[in-house]
């Protein structure tokens, strides 16, 4: 069963074509990923498949009534006031409306008796609890435990919650819909591990249809089973996760590269033939004069000639481009040699914010050269903290955080809130030293900022930019420790991976917080855990640290489940010990019991 159709889509924005030509369809049961480049018109595409915006040219076909959509928003509106739980009941919209009603009724009953006010509550409540009110509103608080949203925030506004947080409550809401199609814009964003890990599996349970747009590589892989391309020419439908679609791209490339070459090859012979045949009609034409076997003869060259230009014009009509990346972004980060060992060192540090828990208490950490360590741990547990510690824009209670006097530390704020927003891109290089108006254009272009954009403000800028622009800072300043915040989390998949590059090629030292787990992969060669009680430096790699957790959590499950057979074994020995009952339906009880736990012994032995 198809779930949406569009058909030849087209989009404008200011005059400018975001998108066209966009065609695809979402049958029952797919998990789809719109995938493209910052400024495509992902969020746009989105909101116009279920009518919150209007498309120039094409149609959508909803094989599902929009009712039956649930829909993840990167900024809901029309709910600051709301209540964390409200909102996540407010999403079943009947349930929530006769909970209202029922509530002011309360309220008016307190203050007055009226036989016409009970007769209306008893009407509502009846129609509630058809509706299975009191077991939806349970459902709603063990949805809110399962996203691991703290019960201490369920009563307080959904605007005072954290980017993370938000994301949590918009997705406890969808499970407490169970909508047949969901819609996620970005679902990943401000997600800790633990948070990702479980969206992750869930969505894989998910026993309805998702369309969603995320840059986050390693949730692509685990969660779509089909890519779709986004371009502003149109787009096209990949199965798999991204590293199928990488896989398939790859494959596309060399094909048309292959096929590019074929025809230059063939385009050559032909001007060379045609170049040849041209020469040949213009000597035997001359030399022919007034014979006519000989004028007919040169004639014959003159049928191949065009029989040849023919076949130039064919292939130029079927000619294939020849493949080319899109402008991308050009960066290496210089380092400051470096020849001691420790460029940081962090001891004893302790810190809380006014009024606020303890955030680090006796903390210990060392960056040393050639560190590239990652900080992890959930939402709250002082990532930040700990790199505005490092940079020593915030000072410790007590201990002490010591740099290396040849220390030259780069820092890219999670916030952006080191840039200077009144500047134009331009002017924020042209007050460097020695730096002129052309080679700062030049170091510009590699950033993907050409022609009249050098002069945008830099507080008009997308957050992708404003990324952009954070990178140049550092570009520049011939840093041998980074300090990066967050550094990839509004750029697209493309400008990640050159950003990769740049990081993996960087002499100095890193220290690097992110929830890009294949950013964390490829970069890092140690960990920093944090739980928010303490740090734990992890000697290895991401990928060595997520192996030994999954070993850990294996052990624990087994001896878990070893501890439960063992009460089941004593249990039933127990059961079989007992005197026969003299009533039949208690013997059979008895033997319903028995046979009941000897079939719960064998799973559990054999799972």
């Amino acid at each position: 069963m198809l779930i949406v159709k569009a058909t030849d889509l087209r989009k404008e924005w200011d005059g400018l074509v975001l998108f066209e030509n966009v065609s695809f369809e979402i049958a029952e049961g797919q998990r789809v990923a719109i995938f493209g480049r910052n400024g495509t018109g992902k969020t746009t595409l989105l909101k116009g498949l279920s009518g919150q915006t209007a498309f120039d040219h094409g149609s959508v076909h909803r094989h599902l009534p929009l009712e039956e959509w649930g829909w993840l928003e990167q900024h809901p509106e029309g709910v600051r006031e709301q209540t964390v739980l409200n909102f996540v009941l407010s999403g079943s919209e009947s349930r929530y409306a006769l909970k209202l009603q029922l509530e002011e009724l309360q309220r008016r009953m307190s203050r007055e008796e009226s036989a016409e006010l009970l007769n209306r509550y008893g009407e509502l409540h009846e129609r509630y609890m058809q509706q299975g009110g009191y077991d939806w509103e349970l459902q709603a608080d063990k949805c809110l435990q399962r996203v691991k949203l703290d019960p201490g925030l369920w009563q307080q506004p959904f605007h005072c919650l954290s980017g993370g947080q938000k994301t949590r409550a918009q997705l406890a809401r969808l499970m407490v819909r169970e909508p047949k199609f969901i819609v996620l814009d970005e679902p990943t964003n401000h997600l800790d591990e633990e948070t990702l890990s479980w969206l992750e599996q869930w969505l894989r349970q998910y026993a309805g249809t998702v369309l969603f747009v995320s840059h986050d590589r390693y949730f692509l892989d685990r969660t779509a089973s089909a890519i779709y391309e986004l371009t502003g020419q149109g787009g096209r439908m990949y199965p798999g996760g991204y590293s199928d679609y990488r896989k398939q791209k790859d494959i596309e490339w060399q094909s048309q590269e292959a096929l590019y070459r074929k025809q230059e090859q063939a385009r050559e012979k032909l001007m060379e033939s045609i170049r040849r045949y041209q020469q040949w009609f213009h000597q035997a034409h001359q030399a022919a004069g007034q014979n006519d076997f000989l004028r007919s003869k040169a004639k014959k060259n003159v049928s191949r000639l065009k029989a040849k230009e023919a076949a130039l014009e064919r292939l130029e009509r079927d000619r294939v481009r020849k493949p080319r990346e899109e402008g991308s972004l050009r960066m290496q980060l210089k380092d400051r040699p470096f020849a001691a060992e420790t460029l940081l060192r962090m001891e004893k540090v302790r810190f809380a914010y006014d009024g606020g828990r303890m955030i680090f208490q006796g903390l210990n950490a060392n960056v040393n050269r050639g560190d590239r360590v990652a900080v992890i741990g959930p939402n709250g547990a002082g990532k930040t903290t700990l790199l505005r510690l490092m940079t020593g824009s915030l000072t410790p209670a007590s201990g002490e955080v010591k740099h290396h006097p040849q220390t030259k530390i780069g820092y890219f704020a999670q916030e952006l809130d080191q840039l200077n927003l009144d500047e134009t891109i331009l002017d924020s290089l042209l007050r460097l030293p020695e730096m002129t108006q052309s080679h700062a254009r030049t170091i510009l272009g590699c950033f993907l900022f050409s022609g009249d954009e050098v002069f945008k403000r830099i507080g008009d800028l997308s957050m992708g930019e404003k990324c952009r622009v954070a990178f140049l800072h550092l570009y520049f300043g011939g840093f041998n420790l980074l300090i990066l915040d967050e550094p990839t989390n509004y750029l697209d998949i493309d400008t990640r991976e050159k950003v990769e590059e740049a990081l993996l090629e960087y002499q100095g030292a890193l220290v690097l917080v992110s929830h890009d787990r294949y950013l964390l992969r490829n970069i890092a060669n140690r960990l920093l855990i944090l739980d928010g009680k303490e740090a734990k430096a992890f000697p290895g790699t991401y990928d060595e640290y997520v192996a030994k957790r999954r070993d850990a959590a294996y052990s624990a499950e087994r001896r878990r489940q070893e501890n439960e057979i063992g009460q089941l074994e004593l249990k039933l020995a127990q059961l079989m010990a007992e005197p026969e009952p003299e009533l039949e339906a208690d013997r059979q009880q008895l033997m319903a019991d028995i046979k009941r736990l000897r079939a719960l012994l064998i799973s559990l032995k054999q799972s």
